[in-house]
């Protein structure tokens, strides 16, 4: 697989049961990109080693004067210098291209999986880890794919050349042999403890960053309440954990560069020891003994990569632990496909709340809890919470668990009451998935978004406000701009249920009243609920459902609800319980005044009657 080749058109089913696992199925599929990166990597280390062999023949051939080998070993040198530098070139490419592919197949898992759960993935987990493992973590995992293959090719070298040296001169190798275990293996007990320290790193930074993305998400609020330096110093702290936590495992890391350091230097004393002592007694010649020196020099460049795959292993696993963590979150009722790919049509019922929308009609739902109302609307589009599992959604009868992921979205779309606009102009933000029954242009004019083309027109370059740029999030528009944009998106879909979360929050009453009878004419015959509290938007419904404590407690028009229900007119006009009681005193001070006004008038007709 070649960088060219990404996005896959299918990543694949992770083995999500743990992080190892993880990474294990990781480097599986990229067994064809490991094989590469290990063949370049073992013609790269072994001309590497050849280099002392070239070298002891070369001083062994000016010892014996002996012009022939020392051309000889001086062409040897030039073959594997070119081996070296062909080697080494593949070798990274094959290396990068194995941690690009490895972090690309993480990330697009990733998003697939955001793109699954929706909403519902940040109640499991929090939207800094999500981040986190986004970014930061797939980098890290890609570390490690790509490290693996450079080992093991670095571990045959060291092999190999052990046993050649074993052939070459048995008397020198003896010390070799048992120097060289000693070096790999030297550092293994002070792993778990780097490791450990690593982990400690890696939550505190996590915990960091979603304190960081929460108070980012909130700073216009923080400031609103004058919260903005408590949570800046919370983060300070955070950030200073990190600092500490990075300095005790960065000690560590020195601790096991210096052992690699100490040791290798050490084998080379005792060679050169050993070997001069035999040279002295004539059972070696110089030559073998600087082969021999250049193998164990030389040798210290293979083994650095036992050091780089503990310290990469040791900060992916966390990584890929938090990965196969999002990856493992399922929907609460996964559905099997079984009824294909058609798209149900029919009434919308929560059997939760016991919400009816009839098919075709506007429906407005009530809801004194603005959470409760967000976890209706995700649950009314198939994201049905994940904590307690609870029974499906129908449309027409059918449950959206049972429907494939793709009909089920087609079927119902959510806008909730924050939407995300893209970057990228008004032309690409309206180019969606769409039934094609509805315009652009039809949207636009139904969400009231004239004055936005007015706006945009002056920041397009040829006056045309659908090539105008948009920038990430909206940011160069107004909030009730943002949510009119969105809300024309919406419409174009033109799905057969639309659900919008309070879709006028953030325009005036003028707008909203034109909005809700743009929407409610472009939406005729078509199923569309609206949960709000807006008076304009409850007028212009078909049919209002109030749900109180989670369950339906009145259904019926705006006006008939608001003389009938005081707990819908409680909601929908903002009365407080002290104007409900003032009101509820007044009537029945007014109900008694009115009794007795009657009864005093009725006995002085009698009176005057009888006289």
């Amino acid at each position: 697989m070649q960088i060219s080749d990404l996005p896959y058109p299918d990543p694949g089913v992770p083995d999500a049961r743990s992080g190892s696992r993880f990474l294990l199925w990781l480097g599986r599929n990229q067994i064809g990109g490991q094989f590469r990166s290990f063949a370049w990597g073992l013609l790269h280390f072994s001309s590497v080693m050849g280099l002392s062999f070239a070298v002891g023949y070369a001083v062994q051939a000016v010892v014996d004067r002996d012009g022939g080998r020392l051309a000889l070993a001086g062409g040897f040198l030039a073959l594997a210098g070119a081996a070296i530098a062909l080697g080494d070139t593949m070798l990274h490419r094959t290396a990068v291209t194995n941690w690009i592919t490895a972090a690309a197949r993480v990330q697009q898992l990733l998003a697939r999986k955001t793109a699954e759960l929706g909403s519902a993935l940040t109640r499991r987990v929090a939207a800094g880890e999500v981040v986190a493992v986004s970014t930061g973590d797939v980098e890290k995992i890609g570390w490690f794919v790509e490290a693996l293959s450079r080992f093991l090719a670095a571990a045959m070298t060291v092999v190999l050349v052990c046993v050649a040296l074993a052939v070459y001169q048995p008397a020198l190798a003896l010390v070799v042999v048992i120097g060289v275990p000693v070096l790999a293996l030297g550092v293994i007990p002070l792993l778990p403890r780097a490791t450990k320290l690593a982990d400690v790193q890696r939550e505190k930074a996590g915990r960091a960053t979603e304190l960081a993305a929460d108070t980012v998400a909130g700073l216009r609020v923080l400031r609103g309440i004058g919260g903005e330096e408590l949570f800046l110093t919370r983060y300070r702290e955070a950030s200073q954990e990190v600092r500490r936590a990075a300095v005790r495992s960065a000690r560590m890391w020195a601790w096991i560069s210096a052992v690699q350091v100490l040791l290798p230097g050490l084998l080379l004393v005792a060679v050169i020891w050993y070997g001069i002592g035999l040279v002295r007694d004539g059972r070696i010649q110089v030559g073998e003994l600087v082969t021999v020196y250049s193998a164990v020099m030389l040798l210290m460049y293979p083994l650095r990569h036992f050091e780089e795959i503990a310290m990469a292993y040791s900060f992916s696993r966390p990584s890929a632990r938090r990965a196969a963590r999002v990856l493992s979150i399922e929907r609460s009722m996964d559905g099997s496909g079984k009824l294909g790919h058609t798209t149900p049509e029919g009434d919308l019922y929560d059997p939760v709340t016991g919400l009816l929308a009839p098919a075709g009609r506007l429906t407005a739902v009530v809801c004194g809890d603005p959470d409760e109302a967000g976890r209706l609307a995700e649950r009314l589009g198939g994201h049905p919470s994940l904590d307690e599992p609870v029974a499906s959604v129908r449309l027409g009868g059918i449950p959206l668990d049972e429907l494939p992921l793709a009909s089920a979205r087609a079927a119902v779309l959510v806008q909730d009451k924050d939407p995300v606009l893209l970057s990228g102009t008004l032309s690409e933000l309206l180019d969606v998935p769409a039934s094609g029954k509805v315009s652009p242009e039809e949207a636009l004019a139904a969400a009231e978004c004239t004055d936005v083309l007015e706006a945009l027109t002056q920041a397009a370059l040829d006056d045309d406000p659908m090539q105008a740029p948009i920038t990430e999030r909206g940011r160069s528009l107004s909030g009730g701009q943002r949510q009119r944009l969105a809300l024309a998106r919406s419409l174009v879909t033109d799905p057969e249920v639309l659900v919008l979360d309070e879709p006028t929050s953030a325009v005036d009453s003028h707008t909203e009243a034109r909005i809700s009878d743009g929407l409610r004419a472009l939406r005729q015959g078509r199923t569309t609920v609206v949960l709000t509290s807006s008076p304009l938007l409850l007028d212009r419904a078909e049919r209002v459902v109030l749900v109180h404590e989670g369950e339906v407690a009145a259904v019926g028009l705006h006006r008939d609800l608001v003389h009938n229900e005081p707990r819908y007119r409680a909601i929908v006009t903002r009365e407080t319980e002290d104007e409900r009681a003032a009101e509820a005193a007044y009537a029945q001070t007014y109900t008694h005044e009115t009794y007795a006004h009657e009864t005093y008038a009725h006995e002085t007709y009698e009176t005057e009657e009888s006289a």
